[in-house]
């Protein structure tokens, strides 16, 4: 046990730890590889260094799978602890340096990338030159699983988002509305559930939050709406109505400003249907400077921009 601690002290390598964790979540050298985006090859050697260095074995074979010995499973209870504590010692640092610094790794839904962040990112860089902002996008349960896990600092998500791990913020409420080309049978002003059954849809795609309020808008009124085509793009969306292909149910922020379509008109959803946008950062989280001017940001943001 004492030379496994000296060696820990000695040679511990961030690297190989998390190499190490990655095989053993995806269970596939070749599969933690590509999302480490080095070769098969590189991340073996690294779990083969670790394993001589500790004196164990981590990682053994069942089936297809990659799956952590018994002592390897001891090791994998440690190692986010190891990540966070690292992270955190970066974080303080950063703390007392002048100015504002670093990296905030940002998730958000391609929507929100497309209409709100672009003047928020502006604003931060004019001011901040010094901060980069990484930004990804995906669904909210990616996001959400990517900030318990750590590897996102923060995520902008629609709302249901929830972890026993986790902050939400609430930031934006934004309302939906309907879509229609100016010349084939325009959409009344205020439109119903029953205005848009019969008609042909273009909505988003079945797994994104967005979509399950639009079906439950419909399913409060005894219908079930019948697309025919479901994309996972607003931008998709909307040129394909604009191509006379159907009508479609958007997000108001991707019809106004920069987003307005000359050959569109929207229209107001009776009732109402609305959707919010909110942060979700861990806890445990340590705000940095960085983190901090970011959080702000949006936050203030999403205050004048509400729809």
């Amino acid at each position: 046990m004492q030379g496994i601690r000296n060696t820990l002290k000695k040679t511990l390598n961030l690297d190989q730890l998390k190499s190490f964790g990655l095989v053993i979540e995806t269970g596939s050298f070749s599969a933690a590889a590509d999302r480490l985006g080095v070769s098969q090859p590189a991340v073996s050697l690294q779990i083969r260094q670790l394993e001589r260095r500790l004196g164990v074995r981590l990682v053994e074979r069942v089936g297809k799978r990659a799956k952590a010995t018994p002592a390897g499973m001891e090791l994998l209870r440690h190692t986010h602890h190891i990540e966070t504590a690292v992270d955190n010692a970066i974080d303080a640092l950063a703390d007392h340096a002048s100015g504002v610094t670093g990296r905030v790794r940002l998730g958000t839904g391609a929507t929100a990338c497309l209409y709100f962040l672009p003047g928020v990112l502006r604003a931060l860089r004019e001011a901040f030159p010094a901060l980069s902002v990484v930004v990804s996008t995906g669904n909210t349960d990616d996001h959400v699983r990517k900030v318990e896990e750590n590897s996102l600092d923060l995520a902008l998500v629609t709302l249901p988002a929830a972890g026993r791990s986790l902050t939400v913020m609430p930031v934006l409420d934004d309302a939906f509305v309907a879509i229609g080309r100016h010349d084939l049978a325009p959409l009344k002003a205020r439109v119903a559930p029953a205005d848009l059954g019969a008609l042909p849809l273009v909505l988003f795609e079945p797994a994104a939050n967005t979509r399950k309020l639009v079906d439950r808008w419909f399913a409060a009124e005894g219908l079930q709406p019948r697309p025919v085509m479901e994309l996972g793009s607003v931008e998709a969306m909307k040129e394909m109505v604009a191509a006379g292909l159907g009508y479609g149910i958007v997000p108001a922020m991707s019809m106004v400003g920069r987003g307005a379509h000359p050959e569109l008109k929207t229209s107001r959803l009776n009732p109402r249907m609305h959707r919010t946008l909110a942060i979700v950062i861990r806890r445990d989280k340590p705000v940095s400077k960085a983190l901090r001017v970011v959080l702000d940001a949006i936050v203030a943001a999403g205050k004048t921009g509400r729809h």
